[in-house]
């Protein structure tokens, strides 16, 4: 597997190499386009003299034009002239009567409404000027080979190449070391990291620089490591608290059956002693179902599945379940707005969970009320349902409320009224995180109200 270093020079030297062959080719094409203009230029010159001295100095034998040759620093190589005559379409002048039919091949593309031809053959590039005196139409062509342009060409063409072999020779090494330099603060990141786990979670990953791309992800990181610290944190607090919970029934349990075993007793206090084990029994079959409800709301979240619950409904339902397992309960339910729109009665939500949360709710409202008794008030309005649950009893102390969802916590005041666990409200919150709604607690002298707000169906 490529490593990331690798891969940042791999990318580096094809970018800027692309960029390097782009414009060389650039270089290159533009320094043909010149020299073939310039070259064009010269022949175009020699036409324009070859023409003066047919019609003007009526001299065009090659002896003159040897003797303009001479003058020239530059002579043309495989120069050839030729004077076409269209109206009587004869060759009037060629400096190569040997070879016209090369110059001859051209004369089918000749058009007098043109006045200067530009052409290539093969390394000849050709310019034909057409000259109207009187009655006659004259054609001037001139021909040659740009052999010093060629090999200019043919050199910068060499330069192009090994400077850019050279630049992705030095591209590569200098992208090498960029890029190892660019992720030096990656390696630095690693071995903090491999610091921290297992030996120290309170640590953190530093970087200098804050406001960078490495800095960003350094700080999402950091907040990752939050949340790992907490949830460490939770699952020692949760398993130190289950084993506490689970170590006191079961150890008076088997105290209670080393004590029956010690000498025979009568029925009666066999019978005093079973009813204290089913009650220990019944403590840890709540306890374990109760964990069960809270593991299941936290594994299984997106698995739940969701359908459309009136909420009015299941409440009244949830009433005679919690009267049915406690007669000395009592549950007083009020509907002080009731909309006449049923779909703001429905939650789209998962039925079972939903029921969990409610009993919870109420069953709490009973336990921690001198009367057993839990004043629910049920309200619908657009878009909106709300579910307080009252008891009264003693007052929550406001520095326990931020933490009375939290599994196996529960405040010193509560705790001395009623048994429990500290685990029925972390659940309650689960369902309510899961079903996206709010629960929140307010305690006063005269009681304590959980305030439950949901999304009904008439909100989408």
């Amino acid at each position: 597997m490529v490593n990331i270093r690798t891969r940042l020079t791999y990318q580096f030297v094809v970018l800027v190499t692309l960029i390097l062959l782009v414009f060389s080719l650039g270089v290159y094409f533009f320094s043909k386009l010149y020299l073939e203009k310039r070259f064009f230029k010269r022949l175009q010159d020699r036409a324009i003299t070859t023409t003066t001295l047919l019609f003007d100095l009526q001299q065009t034998d090659s002896t003159v034009l040897r003797l303009i040759d001479a003058g020239d620093k530059e002579p043309l190589l495989n120069e050839n002239i030729s004077i076409y005559n269209q109206r009587n379409r004869e060759v009037l002048f060629s400096t190569n009567p040997a070879n016209t039919q090369f110059h001859a091949q051209f004369i089918p593309l000749l058009d007098s409404t043109a006045q200067t031809l530009y052409l290539h053959q093969n390394d000849y590039q050709i310019v034909a000027i057409h000259l109207a005196r009187g009655n006659d139409s004259n054609w001037v062509i001139v021909s040659g080979i740009d052999q010093s342009g060629l090999d200019a060409l043919d050199d910068l063409r060499k330069i192009l190449i090994i400077m850019i072999l050279a630049a992705v020779l030095l591209l590569s090494v200098s992208g090498w070391f960029f890029a190892d330099r660019a992720l030096a603060p990656m390696s630095g990141i690693i071995q903090q990291v491999n610091a921290i786990f297992p030996a120290n979670v309170g640590r953190r990953v530093e970087h200098p620089n804050r406001t960078d791309e490495i800095g960003l992800l350094v700080a999402t990181f950091n907040q990752l490591l939050d949340r790992i610290e907490q949830a460490m944190h939770a699952q020692k607090m949760f398993i130190a608290n289950v084993s506490h919970e689970l170590k006191n029934p079961l150890t008076k349990i088997n105290s209670q059956i080393d004590v029956a075993l010690i000498q025979k007793r009568n029925p009666e206090a066999y019978q005093r002693t079973l009813q204290s084990l089913q009650e220990d029994m019944r403590t840890l079959t709540q306890l374990t179902n109760t964990l069960l409800e809270l593991a299941n709301t936290s594994v299984q979240a997106k698995n739940l599945k969701f359908e459309p619950v009136r909420m009015d409904e299941l409440l009244w339902e949830t009433k005679i379940q919690v009267l049915e397992w406690h007669a000395d309960y009592q549950v007083q339910l009020s509907f002080p707005e009731f909309s006449d729109n049923e779909d703001d009665l429905i939650v789209e939500g998962n039925r079972a969970a939903l029921r969990v949360l409610l009993t919870n709710l109420i069953d709490n409202a009973c336990k921690f009320s001198p009367t057993q008794t839990a004043k629910v008030d049920f309200r619908s309005r657009a878009g909106k349902l709300t579910i307080a649950v009252f008891n009264e009893g003693p007052a929550i102390p406001a520095l326990d409320l931020p933490y009375i969802f939290q599994p196996f916590f529960r405040s010193y005041a509560t705790a001395l009224s009623s048994k429990g666990h500290g685990v029925g409200l972390a659940v309650v919150a689960q369902i309510v995180q899961i079903h996206q709604g709010t629960i929140s607690v307010r305690s006063t002298p005269e009681g304590t109200t959980f305030l439950l707000s949901l999304t009904s169906a008439a909100a989408f």
